[in-house]
């Protein structure tokens, strides 16, 4: 049905169009500028041109901040990802029991960063609960967050184990949407349970798994609250992650130019991470109608 006048699309997304310019594309735009600027927030802001770039590409700040942060996101994306999955299938059951666990899983995803950060700073800490469990069954207690070996993949695990919920929920909006009949026709075809899942769940899921992966990507590269509050970017800024390098240039060292450029290319990285994904994840079309021999 066509609208009755030609205008009519542009006015319904006028709001949303004037909501993203605002809040996105003109912050997006000062940074931008102040990119080119060396300034302290204290004097007059001096051009520098492209130093500020440049300077982080010497340092060698920019590739050891886009490694630690790609290696966090990898982690979170994957196993939340996975474990999403597997949660989903296994509890998209009727029964109160399944609704009972799954509102239990879900729950850490609307509880903040912050309270979850200091809830598994107890956990995580030397004599903490997982130490003193590792010590129960004979096993040797750590530091996790106080050594650099293990201090960024103890945080990944706190975000998956905070976002694993979000991803259950979207797959078992995909899984309910998938029509019965499909599952009974590949069961008489004599398809098991692998086979089901391989050639009539996860091609109906793909544009749930896409959308999963490239909002948790996201929401991992944004990652600030949870380093904030468990590390500091420590031990040894192993890690500072994108969003808290940012926050450190402006809040810590007063640098806003050498913060602005950290920006742009954090979002030129993202933008293209994001592309990559969404073009990995809907290459192959679903067949839904694909027979499970």
């Amino acid at each position: 049905m066509r609208p009755r006048h030609p205008w009519v699309p542009y006015l319904l997304l006028l709001p949303t169009a004037v909501f993203l310019g605002v809040f996105f594309l003109l912050p997006l735009g000062m940074a931008a500028k102040d990119s080119l600027y060396t300034w302290d927030l204290l004097t007059p802001p001096v051009w520098v041109g492209f130093e500020n770039y440049r300077a982080l590409v010497a340092s060698g700040e920019l590739w050891g901040t886009f490694s630690r942060t790609l290696g966090y996101s990898a982690v979170v994306v994957s196993l939340s990802g996975a474990l999403g999955l597997g949660l989903a299938v296994a509890l998209d059951r009727p029964g109160r029991v399944y609704a009972f666990v799954r509102g239990a899983v879900f729950s850490a995803y609307v509880v903040s960063w912050v309270a979850v950060a200091l809830l598994w700073m107890l956990i995580l800490d030397p004599d903490g609960l997982l130490s003193a469990g590792l010590r129960a069954v004979g096993l040797e207690g750590r530091a996790w967050l106080g050594d650099p070996a293990t201090a960024l993949w103890a945080l990944a695990g706190v975000s998956v184990w905070k976002i694993t919920g979000y991803a259950m929920v979207i797959f078992l909006a995909g899984l309910q949407d998938i029509p019965r009949g499909l599952y009974e026709a590949a069961a008489l075809d004599g398809a098991g349970p692998w086979r089901r899942f391989r050639y009539v769940t996860w091609p109906l899921l793909r544009p749930s798994a896409a959308f999963v992966g490239t909002t948790s990507l996201i929401l991992s590269f944004q990652a600030f609250d949870v380093v904030r509050v468990m590390t500091q970017g420590g031990p040894v800024r192993s890690t500072t992650i994108f969003v808290y390098a940012i926050y450190e240039h402006i809040f810590m060292n007063l640098r806003v130019g050498r913060a602005s450029a950290l920006c742009i290319v954090f979002f030129v990285l993202l933008l293209g991470l994001t592309g990559i994904q969404l073009r990995v994840m809907r290459g192959a079309s679903p067949q839904a109608g694909r027979r499970a021999r």
